[in-house]
């Protein structure tokens, strides 16, 4: 009888600076990844291309995330990588389209990230429509039961509430909207009328969701045709007393339009993303009564980092495995990615 010859472990090289390493794998994630493959990681926390190079020799997996810089250069020089597995969500600063044209294989934890996200945008737009934090620094201030009629709440339920972009964080959002039995319109030109009817959602153009909407909450990829979607005529055409909500990217709304509608005082707005990241200390926003800030907050909980962790580690044993991905992205799909 003879011994079924041993599959060598592919290698992975995990192109990530210790702190971000350790933010998304546990000891438990790590110890299955070196149980299915060679494992080289760094303790540099600068990742030059020179500390790239050598790191990835002879693997043919990558595992990138927060830190990583951009690879084109690098897979230029590194015809035996099979397999990108992206602990985050965007993946487009980081892998140039024409290498997955021409075989690479790439899988992102968009899907971790997207019940963070939309947990802290449901948060946010309750905190704002019952006005949480005047009276949590009213009471604190000696106010008291006066407040309630200086600030009368808005009901979610009741309102008409506008997402725009489908991907994986409108769709969580768009669930979570369901236990609050809110009225929900969506745009997104790339999703059918079944698909939306599936969603339990009213398919609109952009123009008539901000017109109908109370609450417009953006989760739109950034792209050519979407930056600056709204921008000074779209802004002045959503209702009296709207709230706007970006935790998608920045420069999907003009920020100089947003500041100028907002000093108006006329709308809200809910922002966890900024041209300038971090937001300087200088900026207008810093100072509006009617905006609510957060330091591009809304995807980081630890479970969510470790729930990235592990579904990247499981897309890793599926592919040494020989089985199917389960969030591959393909070239066609990436063109209309964050």
């Amino acid at each position: 009888m003879h011994a079924m010859p041993s599959v060598e472990r592919p290698t992975v090289a995990i192109l990530l600076p210790p702190e971000s390493r350790r933010l998304v794998l546990s000891e438990a994630a790590e110890q299955r990844l070196n149980n299915v493959a060679r494992v080289h990681t760094i303790a540099e926390t600068s990742l030059s291309m020179s500390v790239l190079r050598e790191l990835v020799g002879g693997s043919s997996i990558w595992l990138t995330g927060w830190g990583t810089p951009p690879l084109a250069d690098l897979l230029t020089d590194a015809p035996n990588v099979k397999l990108v597995g992206h602990f985050a969500g965007s993946i487009r600063r980081l892998i140039p389209e024409y290498a997955l044209s021409g075989g690479l294989r790439v899988t992102h934890a968009a899907g971790a990230i997207s019940d963070s996200v939309a947990e802290f945008v449901l948060a946010q737009i309750l905190m704002a429509l019952r006005h949480g934090d005047a009276f949590n620094t009213g009471m604190k201030a000696g106010q008291g039961w006066e407040l309630r009629d200086r600030y009368p709440g808005r009901l979610l339920g009741a309102l008409t509430v506008g997402i725009v972009g489908a991907g994986y964080v409108g769709r969580a959002v768009i669930r979570l909207l369901r236990a609050f039995h809110a009225t929900v319109l969506l745009a997104d030109p790339t999703i059918s009328e079944e698909a939306a009817r599936e969603l339990g959602v009213e398919r609109v153009p952009l123009s008539e969701l901000i017109e109908r909407c109370d609450v417009v909450s953006l989760h739109a990829p950034l792209l050519d045709a979407t930056k600056g979607m709204l921008g000074t005529a779209e802004l002045s055409r959503l209702r009296d007393g709207a709230l706007l909500v970006n935790m998608a990217r920045s420069p999907l709304v003009n920020e100089q339009a947003l500041v100028a509608e907002l000093k108006r005082g006329r709308i809200r707005a809910i922002l966890d993303v900024f041209d300038e990241e971090p937001l300087p200390a200088s900026s207008p926003l810093r100072q509006l009564p009617n905006v609510y800030l957060s330091p591009h907050a809304a995807g980081h909980t630890q479970d969510s980092h470790w729930r990235q962790g592990d579904l990247i580690v499981d897309e890793v044993e599926r592919f040494v495995r020989g089985e199917p991905l389960q969030f591959e992205i393909s070239a066609a799909a990436m063109r209309h990615m964050a």
